[in-house]
């Protein structure tokens, strides 16, 4: 008799400034649900993939978090909210590690003001998705799923 054992994938979200907010700041750009819901609804769509989250409004624990699973989980979802903007140190530290990354924005951050235009993240992370709603979260999950 054979036994398999089976691992869950383990999948990372990270959520930076400001987005512990979410379902009650900016409802027209942000929506009206909080994340703990959505996160929620996120793991009982994947029940084979293990979703952990962590919100920080501070640069060094969000780079402290990426060090930690950078090099044990099978991806990692990041929206650092304005960080993605200025923090070439959350750049450096996703360039720094060994799973995939995919930036996300629950809005299309080319639709708002200039400086929201550029991503300090980007050049380091397997892809960017936006402008989907809190759906991005989905979308990076399902992609880093089907590598």
């Amino acid at each position: 008799m054979f036994l398999v054992k089976f691992e869950l994938m383990k999948i990372q979200i990270i959520n930076g400034p400001n987005l512990n907010l979410l379902g009650v700041r900016e409802k027209s750009i942000y929506g009206n649900t909080d994340f703990d819901t959505y996160l929620n609804d996120l793991r009982h769509r994947y029940p084979a993939v293990e979703i952990d989250y962590y919100q920080s409004n501070v640069e060094g624990e969000i780079i402290n978090k990426i060090h930690e699973v950078g090099f044990t989980s099978d991806g990692i979802v990041i929206n650092a909210g304005a960080y993605t903007h200025t923090s070439i140190a959350i750049a450096d530290a996703i360039a720094a590690i060994k799973s995939p990354v995919i930036e996300v924005h629950i809005s299309n951050v080319y639709k708002r003001e200039e400086f929201r235009h550029h991503s300090m993240l980007a050049a380091s992370c397997k892809g960017v998705i936006a402008g989907f709603g809190m759906d991005s979260y989905r979308l990076a999950v399902e992609n880093l799923i089907n590598v």
